[in-house]
């Protein structure tokens, strides 16, 4: 019972000293609200309604004592008011700015209180740092393990890639005994199946200009759009061919570009 009693004892200390605080530490509202609130983490939204705030009986703006009263009722209500409360007995024990202080004798009074109960206080504030302690290392702990199972996905992720490239490849090598026509649409379909495997958005085909431009397909890319010309025929690409696709880049926004894949090579006229 002596525990309780002791426990409950400081802390209606604390409130009283926080009134006293704020009521003889800064004659002016303002100091009080630079030198002590904000360093002690007040949250605007608590203290800046009653500033203005005006005594019910006379009409005049409340005293700072009143201030301090309603201020500890509102911190009270939050979670984090407590540490608030004890952070503002922390400015008070290591308080030397007594020329903002209307009556420097009551101003020191309070100091010298704040300083002989802040070791009353600093074996709870010792358990409160314990606490955040541990809550850090359940943080750490939480963070390893996102990172372990982010390591985890990369590498299924890279497994993936691996043995789908390798399907693909297969599928490249069978395509080679096909006539030119029929493994140009395949060439096609297996390069839209890389841009998925990679995760790169695919443009399909489309035509503009009044359907009188066919565009055979593109993909996005940081950024840019890229307009792709594929071809697998048995004659070496020539440049004409390049200049269509060029033409149909030039002809497009600026943030385009152009990919030529020619699987044969190209002829000895095309630029290198």
């Amino acid at each position: 019972m002596d525990d309780v009693r002791t426990a409950v004892d400081l802390g209606v200390d604390e409130r009283r000293l926080v009134i006293e605080i704020l009521a003889t530490l800064a004659h002016l509202k303002q100091n009080m609200i630079a030198l002590i609130l904000q360093p002690a983490d007040v949250p605007r939204e608590v203290y800046q309604p009653l500033l203005n705030r005006r005594d019910e009986r006379t009409g005049w703006a409340i005293s700072k004592r009143q201030f301090a009263a309603i201020l500890i009722e509102e911190l009270d209500k939050r979670p984090d008011g407590r540490m608030c409360l004890r952070r503002m007995i922390k400015i008070a024990a290591e308080w030397h700015g007594y020329h903002v202080a209307e009556r420097e004798y009551e101003a020191r009074a309070t100091v010298q209180k704040a300083r002989e109960i802040l070791g009353a206080i600093d074996p709870i504030d010792l358990m409160e740092a314990r606490a955040a302690q541990v809550r850090d290392l359940a943080k750490q702990e939480e963070l390893a393990r996102l990172e372990e199972e982010e390591r985890q996905r990369a590498r299924v992720e890279r497994e993936e890639l691996r043995r789908g490239l390798g399907l693909l490849l297969m599928q490249f090598d069978s395509m080679s005994g096909e006539d030119h026509q029929r493994r140009g649409y395949l060439l096609q379909d297996l390069l839209g199946r890389v841009f998925d495997l990679c995760k790169i958005p695919v443009v399909k085909p489309f035509s503009r200009n009044d359907g009188g431009e066919q565009v055979d397909g593109g993909f996005k890319f940081e950024g840019w759009h890229y307009i792709v010309e594929c071809r697998w025929r048995e004659r070496l690409a020539d440049i004409r061919q390049l200049d269509g696709l060029l033409g149909q880049v030039e002809r497009s926004g600026r943030q385009t570009m152009g990919m030529f894949l020619s699987i044969e090579g190209w002829s000895e006229n095309v630029v290198p």
